[in-house]
Order: structure tokens, then C-alpha cells, then sequence
């Protein structure tokens, strides 16, 4: 069985606990393929399916929304994404809607793979905040576009908040500030692992309230590992 976890930095965990390694420990006798790209955003994604139709997969899960969410909630992280991707808009919920309306098409139509759409994680702990909210808005996206396409959904957000749900207001997410760079600094210079980052932080599924702790990287591997496992009973 080959597996392609395709996505964002989130994903391609160099400064977020990787998911993926994850996955490929629970199911070794699997190929289990990391097809993750930093900063990236969903029009980018939609850009680079031709390989993944290339390798023939038998199962893909898509967790791709956090940065297009992040440009909603910052026009300074909106300019830095356009400058980096050389985007000619600004990304909108509505264009994610239709970027990921494409990209379900095309691996349904242009693959034998069961394919699975993953709810965006939280960005920040703060239930109350706009940035969570506005990740659940984007999961309630994902979920009418697999509902739509006939695809699975892997409800990753929702997971997220039932586990902050009841402990006492967490850090809130704040576009301009700079967590995500001293995170990085800590783990790359100073050789911290990003759970002590996330714990001296306070935090509890993430190590700069977007990238993730072991924690949380384990609830995408949970939802992964179930879906390639009921992909390959029912095959």
C-alpha cells in the first residue's frame, strides 16, 4: 500500500512534530510518503498534483487550509504569502473552497486512490479567539467539499478543540508576533525538541500556536492510520 500525506509545513514536519514518521511506524509494511512543502497554501497544492497521480498512490489525505486561513487574519501575512508564491490574489475562504474542490476532483478522477480531506488544525489554543474560529469556519469547508466530491473527511479540527475544551483560556494566536521564528531558533540553534519549546511555552498541541507538538501531530497520525486501515479492508 502506498500512502501520500500531502500538505504544509505541518506536513512536512521540520518545525512541527512529524506526522508523518509517525504513520510510517504504525504501518510498516506500508510506503508512506511525506509530500509536504512549507508555506504553502492551497492554490500552490493544486499546482503539483501531477506527481502525485505520477506515483500511482492507494491512499492520499490532504491537510492543506492553515496558511490560506493565516492570510485572512493578516494583511501582513497575506503580502508575505503572495510575494513568496508570486500569487496574483489574495487568498480568500472562498478560493480555498474551490482549490480544494480541485484538488478532490483531480485525485478522484485521476487515481484509483481513496482519498481523504483533513479539518485544518487550530491555529492558537484560544477557543473564544477569531483564529480558531476562523479554523473552524475553513473546517466547515473542507467537510462540504468532501461531502460534496464523495471523499472522506477526517475531522482533525474538531479533535483539537474537544481536547482545549475545558482547560483554562489558552494562548491566543497573534499574526505579527514572532513565536514561530523563536521556536525555530530553540530546535535549529540550540537543539531544543519542540515538546520542551512547547512545554516552557505552556502550550498543549502546539510549540508557537500553529506548528505542532507531539500531541497534536499524534491526532493527525490516529486519523491517517485509521483512514489507511479501512482503506485497505475494504480494497
Amino acid at each position: 500500500m502506498k500512502v501520500i500525506c500531502l500538505g504544509d509545513s505541518i506536513t512536512r514536519g521540520q518545525v512541527s512534530v512529524d506526522y508523518v514518521a509517525m504513520v510510517r511506524d504504525r504501518l510498516p509494511d506500508a510506503t508512506v510518503i511525506n509530500a509536504g512543502v512549507n508555506y504553502e497554501p492551497s492554490s500552490e497544492l493544486l499546482k503539483r498534483l501531477d506527481d502525485v497521480v505520477a506515483q500511482d498512490p492507494d491512499v492520499v489525505t490532504v491537510l492543506i487550509g492553515t496558511n490560506d486561513a493565516n492570510a485572512t487574519l493578516s494583511n501582513k501575512r497575506a503580502r508575505g504569502l503572495r510575494k513568496r508564491w508570486k500569487l496574483t490574489e489574495t487568498p480568500t475562504a472562498a478560493a480555498y473552497a474551490a482549490n480544494l474542490t480541485a484538488i478532490a476532483a483531480r485525485l478522484q478522477n485521476e487515481t484509483m486512490a481513496r482519498v481523504a480531506l483533513m479539518s485544518p488544525p487550530v491555529i492558537g489554543e484560544d477557543l473564544d479567539s477569531l483564529p480558531v474560529r476562523r479554523t473552524r469556519e475553513f473546517a466547515e469547508i473542507v467537510r462540504t467539499v468532501a461531502a460534496e466530491q464523495g471523499v472522506t473527511y477526517l475531522p482533525l479540527n474538531e479533535r483539537m478543540t474537544a481536547d482545549l475544551e475545558g482547560t483554562s483560556p489558552g494562548t491566543h494566536y497573534r499574526p505579527e508576533g514572532n513565536q514561530a521564528q523563536t521556536a525555530a531558533i530553540q530546535h535549529f540553534l540550540l537543539g531544543r525538541s519542540l515538546d520542551a519549546i512547547s512545554h516552557g511555552r505552556g502550550l498543549r498541541l502546539t510549540t508557537d500556536t500553529v506548528h505542532l507538538n507531539s500531541r497534536g501531530a499524534a491526532m493527525i497520525a490516529d486519523l491517517v492510520q485509521s483512514f489507511a486501515a479501512r482503506s485497505t479492508a475494504t480494497a
